[in-house]
This record gives structure tokens, C-alpha cells and sequence, in this order.
């Protein structure tokens, strides 16, 4: 296993860090303990490290093509983790999930048109519609008494018909419920999506963030959406690279490929950095070691998290986390939401992400953690969570 000690990185506070050293942008104040965006607080694998050493070594930064091997460690992962079989003629570059979904809500709908997002949702989502002038349109999930969360399929269905929908960004697995839709859950979406002639952006970065049983279904590989389906991933998510500003944007059908070439050719965005592709080459290579590690840890994080919550604050609604490395925790039965903020941030000195960030408008009460950090800060984060709530 990792040792968290060593591979954990306490100067982060102090290196530009977002999570650590945009604390004070994004809540107002400094010395919170930050559980918030989701990077994790572990040194990426050594063999990236290496490969960044050999390339600032050789001291050229010039102008550099992308090499065949780093769409081919792509390809080989997909194929090998996931059973995707991506042609490499169909991979195009973004400098991040989010850039694709704003340049694909861009093509693919009209100002004004609808697109619709299965709520809560992760909000750069609702940013992307919103900025781009397209009318926001969201079918809530279903939680159960064990806050395990469910498509409710004729509110999808019966929304896309009423506000003539034109576009639908999929989040694959889900975030902020941690969700890993079955393959009949994504047949009967696609289904829905292809009687109503609508668009989808399949986001899949978190895809490599499997905690449980269930595999991981690529959208893709249902077979037979090629002509409204475009696929959006990352090694970001996977390996802590965010910083390398690099995903894969997958576009099997030739017409959506031209026309995705065409708009970039306007705003010369065509490919990648050299240090992020020889970072995302080197992951994908040699990383599979680092991640089952790095998943064990998730795991145990949950876990603690999960029985702790369950023995302290026993009303507090855990989601069972299936995937990703961010858990939805409902402390509703303790806080209202004009408590929340004032308890978490305030009393407990947290930054999380907050429940209304995903769904706005509505009151939530979930707080959502970033477990992709040392146990020591997830011991202490429940501590005082605890220590404030607990009657």
C-alpha cells in the first residue's frame, strides 16, 4: 500500500494550489480544511514524474507534435479496462472535460434550445447551458431511504417532449451520487434520447473510479448511437492530473468529427501541451499499480467515513459510493439549509462542496467529500462533524 505520509503533499498549501490555496476565493476566508474540488492529495505515479524529469532535462520546449504512442496508451487502457475498442481517427483533443461540453453544446444546439442534465448534477453542466444562452432543463434523480439514487425515466422522457430537448449531458459515473449506471439503465436513457432526436455528451472522467462490483459501461459500447453520441474522458480524474490539461474527446461519427475539426480550426485549440501528453502517456503505461492503491485508500475512506457517521450521527443520510472518490452525505436530519454553511463552514471549519451547488433553488442539505486524501484529514473532518452535531 501507499504510505500516506510520504505520498501525501503538505505543501500544497502555498503552490497555487485550488483546492488548497482557493479557499479564500471560494468561501470567503483561509485556514478551512479543504474536502472540496476533486484532486487528490497524492503524488501522481513515479514513472510520470520520471518522464516529466527526462523531458525538462533535454531543455527544448519548442513546438511538438503528438505521438502516435500517447493516442495508443489511450487506446490500449479503453480496451483493456474497459472493453471500448476506440478507433484512433476518432479521438480528438479538449483541454478539459468542461471545454468540450461548452464547445459541443456550442455545435450541436441553437441559442435558446433546451438541454437537460439528470439532477443534482455536477454544476459546470448547468454553467455550460446557462453561459451559452440554452434553456436548462432537469429530471431529478430518485434517492431512497438509504440515499441510493435512481433514474426516474418517464420524468426524463416526458421533460425532453415538453420542453422540446435537443441535448443531454450524461454524467457517467455520476457525480455527486457516485453512481455506476447499469447497462440497462443506459439503453433505456439512449432509447429515450433516440426517440426524441436528442444529442448525447457522454462524460465518463470519473470511468477509472470504481469502488465496487459493478464495471463501468462506456455509452459507447451499447452499440448503434453513433450518429448522437459524442464521449468526453480523462486521465485527470484517474491519476491527479488535472494540471496537464488534457482529456480525449471520442467522435465515431465522420460528420460530427468534420464539423468539431471546423470549429477548431477557428479558436486554434488543436492539440495538448507536450508535458501534459508525455504526463498522460506515462500514466496510462505504468499507472496501474499507483491506482489500485490509490482505490484501496478511496475505499477505506469510505468506509471509515460511512461507519463512523452510521455509529455518531446515525440520521445522516450516507450514499453508497460505487464510484468516484466524492461522497454525498445528507445531514438534513441535523441541519436545515440555512444552518449548513454557518455549522460546516463556521463551526467545523470545512470546505466542501454544498448541496445547492448541484441542484439550485431547493434547500439541499448534502454536503459533498473529497475522500482522495489521507485518512488523517478524513478522520478530521468527521471528528468535527461529529463534535458540532452530535446530540
Amino acid at each position: 500500500m501507499l504510505d500516506l505520509e510520504k505520498n501525501y503533499a503538505p505543501q500544497r498549501l502555498g503552490t497555487n494550489s485550488e483546492k488548497w490555496d482557493g479557499v479564500k476565493a471560494r468561501f470567503g476566508e483561509e485556514g478551512l480544511l479543504p474536502l472540496w474540488v476533486a484532486d487528490m492529495d497524492f503524488r501522481a505515479p513515479d514513472a510520470v514524474h520520471e518522464a516529466l524529469h527526462r523531458m525538462a532535462d533535454f531543455g527544448i520546449y519548442g513546438y511538438a507534435l503528438t505521438p502516435d504512442s500517447y493516442y495508443d496508451a489511450f487506446i490500449q487502457w479503453e480496451q483493456s479496462h474497459h472493453g471500448y475498442t476506440v478507433d484512433r481517427s476518432w479521438i480528438r483533443f479538449a483541454p478539459g472535460v468542461v471545454a468540450a461540453i461548452y464547445w459541443m453544446v456550442t455545435l450541436r444546439t441553437q441559442p435558446e434550445d433546451a438541454c437537460i442534465i439528470l439532477t443534482p448534477s455536477y454544476y459546470p453542466f448547468m454553467n455550460a447551458v446557462n453561459d451559452l444562452g440554452r434553456k436548462l432543463v432537469w429530471s431529478d434523480l430518485v434517492p431512497d431511504e438509504h440515499g441510493y439514487y435512481t433514474i426516474d425515466f418517464a420524468d426524463f422522457e416526458q421533460k425532453i417532449v415538453d420542453n422540446g430537448v435537443k441535448l443531454f449531458i450524461l454524467c457517467s459515473p455520476h457525480n455527486p451520487c457516485g453512481r455506476v449506471w447499469t447497462r440497462e439503465e443506459l439503453s433505456r436513457l439512449m432509447e429515450i434520447c433516440r426517440r426524441h432526436h436528442v444529442f448525447v455528451i457522454s462524460d465518463e472522467i470519473h470511468h477509472d473510479i470504481i469502488l465496487g462490483d459493478r464495471p463501468h459501461i462506456p455509452t459507447a459500447t451499447l452499440g448503434g448511437y453513433d450518429d448522437m453520441l459524442m464521449t468526453v474522458t480523462s486521465a485527470s480524474k484517474t491519476f491527479n492530473l488535472a494540471g496537464c490539461q488534457n482529456a480525449f474527446v471520442i467522435l465515431p461519427n465522420e460528420d460530427y468529427r468534420k464539423e468539431f475539426d471546423a470549429y477548431i480550426n477557428r479558436i486554434r485549440v488543436r492539440r495538448g501541451n507536450a508535458f501534459g501528453n508525455t504526463a498522460v502517456e506515462a500514466a496510462y503505461r505504468h499507472g496501474q499499480q499507483w491506482l489500485d492503491e490509490v482505490l484501496e485508500i478511496i475505499r477505506g475512506n469510505a468506509r471509515y467515513v460511512t461507519e463512523t457517521l452510521a455509529r455518531d450521527l446515525p440520521k445522516a443520510v450516507v450514499t453508497p459510493l460505487e464510484a468516484t472518490y466524492l461522497l454525498w452525505v445528507d445531514l438534513g436530519a441535523y441541519l436545515s439549509n440555512d444552518q449548513l454553511r454557518d455549522t460546516v463552514q463556521g463551526k467545523c471549519r470545512l470546505a466542501v462542496d454544498y448541496g445547492d451547488w448541484f441542484r439550485p433553488d431547493t434547500g439541499d442539505t448534502h454536503i459533498r467529500l473529497n475522500l482522495a486524501t489521507p485518512r488523517k484529514n478524513v478522520a478530521e473532518a468527521v471528528d468535527r462533524l461529529v463534535k458540532a452535531l452530535k446530540p
